[in-house]
């Protein structure tokens, strides 16, 4: 019998990519923090993993000219980040912010991995018969 990966391990993968995608982004917006009119960005991780839990939903266009969504099987959508307290050089970054993002986002980067490790141990004791 095979093992269809994608029922085992479930969303951890693409948590494991979407959280390393975030720690990019907070990184840039860490790195640009004193750069004039940088627009802080960052990716909704909650709708992201609603997205893949939930069915993937197709809209059915009875016309040629009918538009479709942008973004409705895509995984992460970029956001600007609202400033609480705009700069006057433009800068939408809050350094003390974005490195509290950022760790938070390391922590459960380390969680995600942990969960998919524990999966994988999991399998291998499975395919042992132990």
């Amino acid at each position: 019998m095979a093992i269809n990966f994608d029922n085992a391990l479930g969303v951890h993968p693409m948590a494991l990519k979407f959280r390393d995608q975030r720690s990019e982004l907070l990184a840039s917006n860490l790195a640009n923090a004193d750069t004039p009119n940088y627009k802080a960005r960052d990716i909704d991780f909650q709708s992201v993993l609603q997205g893949l839990q939930s069915p993937k939903l197709k809209l059915a266009a009875t016309q040629q000219a009918h538009l479709q969504p942008q973004g409705v099987n895509s995984g992460a959508q970029l956001q600007y980040r609202l400033p609480s307290q705009p700069s006057l050089d433009g800068n939408t970054v809050d350094a003390e912010q974005e490195q509290v993002r950022y760790a938070e986002n390391a922590l459960s980067y380390q969680f995600s991995l942990r969960l998919l490790t524990d999966k994988f141990s999991g399998l291998v004791t499975a395919i042992r018969g132990e």
